[in-house]
């Protein structure tokens, strides 16, 4: 049976880590989107000099656990006095900086990769098109590029985004009271599994709900051109009959 006397006493505290992890992974995505653009563009460069050194950043950081990434920034460059007696100490002593600046870290790896993915598969005739009208490169990218890579880029970067979510459980770990610090700290004053954990798990499965059918939304709205051409096709192929 479910304690819903302690569901109830709980629920402030939920309330507080939902808006803690929301908080969280806001600044993760807007920080994340911000860095995989350019280094996107850049991994899908034919330049050895641009493309490698970005691909040996998301190859180490897509190679290697988050959740060791965010205990390198929070424990791990604790331990050398020269970042302790600088200015940067102000910045690495902080839980919420360090568990931002992994994650945003992690998926700006991920993201880039999935960008650069969808950069290098534009047909080269689009580019070729806009450069044969006079479009610079900054316009090509800005006006061509980009807005193409992105409708292709969008179902895979909505799972990344999803999977963000579920990743700010490991702020947790650096003392961030977000979702799953409060379900630890119900499970360890109660000892109750669905009233705690099963809590966590309900509200996370509901903002991923959220997430999925809001980037449902965006694809359909870039990619409604598709299905529009999808219904113009059968008209089309009943004209050529007709015309046969």
């Amino acid at each position: 049976m479910i304690s819903w006397a302690i569901v109830s006493s709980s629920a402030p505290a939920f309330f507080a880590g939902l808006q803690n992890t929301l908080m969280l992974l806001m600044m993760v995505i807007a920080s994340g989107l911000l860095l995989s653009i350019p280094l996107g563009v850049a991994r899908a460069s034919r330049s050895l000099w641009i493309a490698k050194p970005v691909w040996v950043f998301t190859y180490v950081i897509r190679g290697t656990p988050l959740l060791v990434q965010l205990f390198v920034l929070y424990y791990g460059l604790a331990q050398f006095d020269w970042l302790r007696e600088s200015a940067l100490w102000v910045f690495f002593r902080s839980p919420w900086f360090c568990a931002w600046a992994a994650l945003t870290i992690n998926t700006a790896a991920y993201s880039t990769e999935i960008f650069a993915g969808a950069i290098k598969a534009i047909a080269p005739g689009e580019v070729e098109a806009a450069r044969a009208i006079g479009m610079g490169r900054i316009a090509v990218l800005r006006h061509i590029v980009w807005p193409s890579a992105w409708r292709r880029a969008l179902p895979q970067y909505g799972n990344e985004v999803v999977m963000m979510l579920h990743a700010t459980a490991l702020a947790s770990t650096v003392t961030i009271v977000e979702i799953m610090r409060v379900a630890r700290d119900v499970y360890t004053n109660y000892l109750v599994l669905t009233e705690s954990f099963g809590v966590a798990a309900v509200i996370y499965l509901f903002l991923t709900v959220v997430l999925a059918q809001a980037f449902r939304r965006l694809e359909r709205h870039y990619l409604r051109h598709l299905d529009r051409a999808r219904a113009s096709e059968p008209a089309f192929a009943s004209i050529q009959l007709k015309a046969a």
